[in-house]
């Protein structure tokens, strides 16, 4: 209940507003007035209609009454009552781009500001014909709202449709250039009507001067062409006392300080008069400065004699590049005009001042000695970006400088355009084993770079331990030169750096470990020693935003704030810090990824638990006030070293503040900002980035108060980060391969956009369709871990989804996110069951991994989106969105396969329901449904990626699914073969199975055949558009991937390469009729069914541990009694052993049963003898029609009980006698040829002695592949879809069961990484059930060797004091070599109470330490607590087993060894290997794989 008041609170604060931050405007405002209603009119229906014939139907949404003109389009993405009111779009047909419109509200349109003007639009009323949107939101949400579009619409008498497909109909303008069309009411004929005939500026120009700020020092004279109101509050703000005239007013013989000629609708030809005045004023020998924007600057061509032209569809937007011929900088413009100057008519005098960066187009000319120059776009903005204000200031300046200052004189400085870097090796550094907050989008952005470097021809090197990943492949022309796999350590890279003599160092695309690596690098003079340059941002601006002070620092400089805060290094002083501000505080670490060691403290108690963790890992915290409740929203940023800078993307977390923004929901574009807010934070992110002289790609991010202009600034991430990935995936802008670039010093507009393949990379991107991504937890695998989620982040994947409304992306993510879940629906994933006493209120208010699933139930039980708003903070135009999904879903609900019609069919679809979902509710199963759909015609739209909204044609294949459309954007002709990928990371599925779909497509490509590839996971590598002909970002869901094939009309499909999901859905597309490449899906089905496979190989006669298929929890206790406990229970269809648990007695059976059952229900649970003391060994191999072609074979160091993910695998086997590898083989052999199989797969086994057990099979890719076959440099992937797809191959040099090949003299170690630290209270052991979220891989000339850089690479550190033990009795006699060993290397050994006795028996030295819940009144026995935070103790071991007499104690010392970063060992085998690499190893090596590789494989007996 506390937490409920607080959130309570928390919403009492925000609507109380803050003083805190930049206050750049508090309007007056109440919870009754925040800006929210609903506001409806009987929709009728109308009709678009063109003239070359085209017809479209819509809903109206505004005034009922037929209209026509020129069709045009607007590629914003904000700022609709601005541009509505944009004179210059007199007499058109006004297209949005930007799917939805509406979401804001409409402010007080009769608002006067001091001046007279309308203070939030551009004219006094509407000047668009008619408004054409892919969607209308009916419901507003912003506090500065007081009226819906549709209202003010009306007021105006403009009508409107929604329902348009305003993609295809901005193609139609784009390819046939000018249209003219007529939106008609049925009743209401209308003739088209080409407003361009027409004087348009006549018709809105003043009738009469007019003088604003009277009294100024700088009288100009501003022609009314059409003038925007923001011209004249600018120019006016500058001192000008402003007097406005009409178009055709008689101006030459006026007295005044300037001349302004405005923006205009219309033909610039059609304005004779004021041509000749002009003309007049021009010739004459006055010497007053002209300035024109827009219509200002075709007249101004006209009247000394140039030509004007119509263009083909008009430049139209607020993302327009434009270049400053004067010195080659580059602005982004916003532009509504639809004629140019011919810039070859020019007459002698006059030159281009900007032109178009995209079409080259005329953007501006001027005098060669006058003070005459214009601008054809609008530098005054609304809406649109501020760039380029400045020319105001430069026009002002002419004016009081006098005669003889150059326009030149007058422009802001630009800094000198730098050399491009002269380098010719460049080391990047990469980010290591996925973790949670450095994930996979790490090695997207790597392998972006190191592919813009090899676009170069600059020779890469790359260190990365990270095996599974794609960038650390040894061939290809996207790969580096060289690759090391090894600890990204300031030791090892100094190594590489005095091997390899890079002259050139790339930090930004590792995460936080090759940064935080970089700056140690920085600090030590190594980089300034071997003469390596920091490429991109420069070292000190990475740690002036690392640094939490510094960063303080360096916006107080620029007037800009984060939230009143302290940089702290002692707890003390957090305290005094917290005091100071007040609680509640919020706690960040410096130089940490993903939110690590943060989070929100109610109280001093709070702060030391949280403060102490976080300075354990870290020597400086900030301690800042909360501004929980605000939204979150983040711009990505690019600035070239010329200062070019755009924002790429802008996102808009669902969320509000106090979610890390890696655990909220986040939809891009924003869908909830004015004009005002997206402009202000985006010119704030330029100014920020250029203050910090960041080169490269940033990103930053926002607090912005939900019911002011109040903003503050979080962080900026001076590299590229899990949102770049993001970013990337969702505009089609590649940030990485722009970042890498521009650090080579490339300049911005030097850089094609890659999808358009003729505009600049110096753009912003125009999204028509939203993206929305959802994060993927696992938390229910960690024991204690708290499900609840906040500013340190806990999400191992993520999702992105797109569509065409909030709705239809939405669910669609929704599904992405796990197989089970259906939509926005109230049900919890995997089938799990609501608690008895669930507390919604508390559910909402207290954010856990479940809240969406909560907001579904507490909508669908008639909550209101105020009390939800309330507790949620959660903006409530996402809410009302969400409240139609649940409506739309009641009323499906009444319905029945006869009873639905065809509109609310669609409708269903259009907002985001799955043809299952629809199932449910109308009583028909899924592929009933489908088969309902498709024969009524109802088939999804396939649309473009294309980052400019159509505007220009893209090159790239890049697509969504829609069933917002009339029309797919493309042919399919290619008849490709489909690739299924791996979808969200999740723990068993993660980077390796997207390795094993990059070299499935490789491999395709390159034998010729085209490629569709199926995944929706932004941070991989496959779903990078140029790795394929055909990218689809969509579901990998039977109904997604049939609508994909019948489209494609594929050849076949591969589902072997992507993990679990795209297997499993192997048989159900099969018996749909897709041709499955490889093995036969009803044997993968045979494989995946445990009771079948375990009959199965007693067929064969191949050893099991003895097993049965239980249906009821009696069945599995007479088994448990017949084999004696413990017993392993492994359900079906299942990755990365979910619900996998060894029970030791009948209650553990029982609880372990019922979970294995929930998600295996349609299989029985096999229980099989767990057989303690067994190695496990791995076999991963392709076979031909049952015959095994390629192999590898992988030894665990674990014994068996531990996951396969989570174990440290070795290659070449180490302890594995050759009769057991024998034995091994055999089984394979058989259960390939049992099974038939045709690509790759992968056996486990128990090996004991000689005695050999299978465990499992999967047939299918594991997650081993890319090390076994990095390690024995043969790519399985790449043999296994030779296989699948049946080309031929040269059996001899594969790696077969007869001719293995061996690595002689170096060996592979794969080693887990875990993200325990990031999962507060979870207990860190290994069980049956994987823990891993990433894994690295090093080598050396021995086990011991090798085995110390995997775990060097995991962030274990070795240690230098001492040793903590604790093991449990049955482990003692085992353990007292390794305890030997590990004294006689001078570590200090501890232990608690039995095993210090224990070892001092047996001539162990060991210091005896307190219990952590023992009172000890004994001052002369130290707590272990005190010696870990003292730093005396700096490695735990700790051997737990189900025996364990002290549970909470030991788990206490497991938990505070994570908190405190002292590194931890809870595996015998691996304490015994660690022990015996400290005592055989000396000097660790840098050599790479494939050096040790090159002569040191044989081939023969393995």
């Amino acid at each position: 209940m506390s937490k409920i008041l607080r959130a309570c609170n928390l919403l009492k604060s925000i609507k109380h507003g803050s003083t805190t931050c930049n206050l750049v405007q508090r309007p007056a405002w109440s919870l009754e007035k925040s800006g929210v209603r609903m506001y409806s009119i009987k929709e009728q229906t109308a009709k678009l209609i063109l003239d070359d014939g085209t017809k479209m139907e819509g809903l109206s949404f505004g005034y009922p009454h037929s209209t026509a003109g020129e069709v045009v389009f607007n590629t914003g993405l904000v700022g609709y009552p601005e541009t509505l009111t944009d004179p210059s779009y007199r007499g058109q047909i006004l297209t949005l781009t930007s799917p939805m419109a509406g979401n804001y509200g409409v402010p007080d349109t009769s608002k006067l500001d001091e001046l007279g003007l309308m203070k939030y639009v551009e004219s006094e009323f509407i000047q668009v014909s008619g408004l054409l949107v892919q969607d209308y939101s009916h419901e507003y949400s912003h506090w500065n709202s007081v009226k819906s579009l549709a209202e003010w619409l009306n007021e105006e008498k403009i009508p409107a449709l929604y329902g348009i497909d305003t993609r295809m109909l901005t193609k139609i303008v784009r390819d046939k250039g000018t249209i003219l069309g007529k939106i008609e009411f049925e009743g209401n004929p209308v003739e088209f009507v080409d407003p361009n005939v027409r004087n348009l500026m006549a018709e809105i120009s003043t009738k009469e001067v007019k003088i604003y700020g009277k009294g100024n020092p700088i009288k100009i004279v501003a022609v009314d062409c059409g003038i925007k109101h923001n011209i004249i509050r600018l120019l006016v703000k500058r001192g000008v006392e402003l007097h406005l005239v009409p178009w055709n007013y008689d101006f030459i013989n006026m007295e005044y300080d300037g001349l302004f000629l405005s923006n205009g609708p219309g033909d610039p030809t059609l304005a004779g008069q004021l041509i000749e005045n002009l003309h007049k004023v021009i010739k004459s020998n006055r010497s007053e400065p002209i300035f024109g924007i827009c219509m200002g600057n075709q007249l101004t061509a006209l009247a000394v004699g140039a030509n004007c032209y119509k263009l083909p569809m008009g430049n139209r937007g607020q993302n327009q590049p434009v270049l400053n011929v004067m010195n080659g900088q580059a602005f982004i413009t916003a532009q509504n005009h639809g004629f140019a100057i011919d810039s070859s008519t020019l007459p002698d005098g006059w030159k281009p001042m900007f032109v178009n960066a995209n079409d080259g187009t005329n953007e501006g000319i001027v005098h060669e000695s006058k003070p005459i120059f214009t601008a054809q776009f609008h530098p005054e903005a609304k809406g649109g970006p501020t760039d380029t204000e400045f020319l105001f200031d430069a026009f002002i300046s002419l004016i009081k400088k006098g005669k003889g200052t150059t326009i030149a004189s007058v422009m802001p400085p630009v800094p000198s355009v730098p050399k491009r870097l002269e380098v010719s090796k460049v080391l990047v550094l990469g980010s290591g084993g996925l973790s949670i907050g450095q994930a996979g989008e790490f090695d997207y952005s790597g392998s972006q770079a190191v592919k813009a470097l090899k676009e170069e021809n600059i020779k890469t090197v790359l260190m990365n331990p990270n095996i599974a990943s794609v960038q650390t492949n040894e061939e290809g022309t996207k790969q580096a030169d060289t690759v090391y796999f090894l600890p990204v350590t300031p030791e090892f890279v100094t190594d590489i750096i005095k091997t390899e003599k890079p002259d050139g160092i790339l930090l930004s695309m590792g995460g936080q470990t090759a940064l935080n690596c970089g700056v140690e690098l920085y600090r030590q003079g190594v980089l300034e020693k071997y003469g390596v340059k920091v490429l991109g941002t420069p070292i000190t601006s990475v740690m002036a935003t690392e640094d939490r002070q510094l960063f303080a620092d360096k916006l107080l400089e620029i007037n800009e704030k984060i939230a009143p805060s302290f940089a702290v290094e002692t707890l003390e002083d957090a305290f005094v810090a917290a005091e100071k501000i007040g609680y509640p505080v919020m706690v960040r670490s410096a130089y940490a990824l993903g939110g690590l060691g943060s989070g929100l403290c109610n109280n001093k108690e709070r702060l030391q638990d949280i403060g102490g963790k976080a300075l354990a890992m870290t020597n400086q915290i900030l301690v800042e006030q909360s501004l929980m409740g605000w939204k979150e929203v983040e711009y990505e940023v690019v600035r070239d070293a010329a200062d070019n800078c755009v924002t790429v993307c802008n996102m808009e977390n669902f969320d509000p503040l106090g979610i890390h923004t890696g655990d909220s929901v986040v939809v891009a574009p924003s869908q909830t900002l004015s004009n005002e807010e997206y402009h202000m934070l985006r010119e704030t992110a330029i100014k920020v980035v250029r203050h910090l002289e960041i080169v490269g790609e940033c990103n930053i991010q926002y607090a912005l108060h939900p019911l002011s202009l109040e903003y503050c600034i979080i962080e900026v991430n001076a590299r590229l980060s899990r949102s770049s990935a993001l970013a990337s995936k969702a505009t089609g802008y590649p940030l990485a391969f722009v970042a890498a670039k521009l650090a080579l010093g490339i300049p911005l507009p030097d850089i094609k956009n890659a999808v358009s393949g003729k505009t600049t990379a110096c753009f912003e991107p125009s999204l028509d369709y939203i993206v929305t991504k959802v994060p993927r937890w696992d938390l229910d695998r960690f024991h204690g871990a708290s499900r609840e989620i906040g500013s340190s982040m806990k999400s191992v994947g993520e999702v992105m989804a797109i569509g065409r409304t909030f709705e239809e992306s939405f669910q669609k993510a929704l599904r992405m996110c796990h197989p089970s879940v259906e939509g926005f629906v109230p049900r919890l994933p995997m089938k799990k069951s609501w608690s008895d006493d669930v507390d919604l209120q508390k559910d909402l208010s207290v954010p856990s991994i479940n809240r969406i699933y909560s907001l579904a139930k507490a909508l669908h039980s008639g909550i209101s989106v105020d009390e939800i708003y309330d507790l949620t903070a959660i903006d409530k135009w996402f809410l009302y969105r969400l409240k139609r999904i649940v409506k739309l879903e009641q009323e499906l609900s009444k319905q029945n396969s006869e009873t639905l019609s065809d509109a609310l069919l669609l409708k269903a679809k259009q907002d985001g329901f799955s043809d299952r979902q629809i199932g449910d509710c109308i009583g028909l199963s899924e592929l009933d449904a489908r088969k309902l759909r498709v024969k009524r015609n109802i088939k999804p739209q396939i649309k473009q990626i294309d980052t400019l909204a159509a505007e220009y044609p893209a090159v790239t294949n890049y697509l969504y699914s829609t069933y917002h459309g009339q029309e797919h954007d493309l042919d399919f002709n290619d008849h490709g073969i489909m690739v299924l990928g791996c979808g969200p990371y999740h723990i068993g599925s993660s980077v390796e199975f997207d390795w094993c779909a990059v070299s499935s497509i490789r491999t395709l490509r390159h034998l010729g055949k085209k490629t569709v590839v199926v995944n929706h996971n932004p941070e991989t590598v496959s779903t990078d558009f140029d790795e394929c002909d055909r990218l689809y970002f969509e579901e990998l869901s039977l109904e997604r991937v049939l609508d994909i094939y019948e489209q494609e009309g594929c050849q076949g499909s591969i589902v072997s390469v992507g993990g679990q999901i795209p297997n499993n859905l192997a048989l159900p597309l099969y018996k749909y009729g897709v041709n499955i490449l490889g093995t036969n899906p009803k044997q993968i089905d045979r494989a995946e069914d445990r009771s079948i496979f375990s009959a199965v190989l007693d067929e064969l006669q191949v050893s099991q541990a003895p097993w049965t298929a239980a249906r009821t929890l009696e069945d599995a206790l007479t088994f448990a009694e017949t084999v004696g406990y413990p017993c392993l229970l492994r359900p079906s269809y299942v990755l990365s052993g979910s619900a996998m648990n060894v029970a030791h007695d009948a209650g553990e059976m029982n609880r372990f049963l019922a979970e294995a059952a929930r998600v295996s229900q349609d299989h029985p649970v096999v229980i099989t003898k767990f057989v303690e003391g067994a190695r496990e060994v791995e076999v991963d191999a392709v076979s031909r029609d049952g015959k095994v072609l390629a192999h590898a074979i992988t030894e665990h160091v674990e014994d068996a009980g531990v996951h396969s993910g989570d174990a440290t695998l070795i290659l070449p086997t180490q302890t594995i006698s050759q009769g057991a590898l024998e034995k091994v083989k055999i089984a394979t052999r058989k259960i390939s040829k049992a099974f038939e199989i045709s690509g790759p797969f992968n056996v486990q086994f128990l090996v004991k002695g000689n005695d050999v057990m299978v465990i499992e099979c999967n047939l299918r890719a594991s997650r081993s592949c890319p090390f076994v076959s990095k390690t024995i440099g043969v790519d399985l992937i790449n043999v296994a879809t030779r296989v699948m797809i049946g080309e031929s191959l040269d059996e001899s040099s594969l790696p077969s069961l007869e001719n293995p090949i061996i690595p002689t003299d170096y060996v592979g170690i794969k080693a887990p990484m875990f993200s325990w630290p990031r999962l507060r209270d979870a207990d860190p052991v290994l069980r049956c059930e994987m823990a891993s979220t990433g894994e690295v891989a090093c080598f050396g000339p021995n086990i011991y060797s090798a085995f110390l850089k995997a775990i060097l690479s995991t962030g274990f550190k070795l240690p230098q004091k001492g040793i903590l033990i604790g093991i449990q009795s049955s482990f003692r006699s085992k353990f007292l070599d390794t305890a030997e060993q590990l004294h006689e290397q001078g570590y200090k050994l501890y232990a608690t109470e039995g095993t210090s006795a224990w070892l001092n028996a047996n001539d162990v030295t060991t210091g005896l330490v307190s219990w952590p819940t023992t009172e000890d009144h004994n001052s002369s026995i130290p707590s272990y607590t005190k010696l870990i935070h003292d730093g005396v103790i700096d490695l735990v071991i700790n051997l737990p087993n189900n025996n364990t007499r002290f549970v909470r104690e030991n788990y206490l010392i497991r938990r505070m060894a994570i908190d405190h970063g002292v590194p931890l060992i809870t595996n015998f085998q691996v304490a015994k290997l660690f022990a015996e690499a400290i005592k055989h190893c000396g000097k660790l090596d840098s050599t790479s794989l494939y050096h040790y590789r090159e002569n040191s494989v044989i081939r023969g007996l393995q």
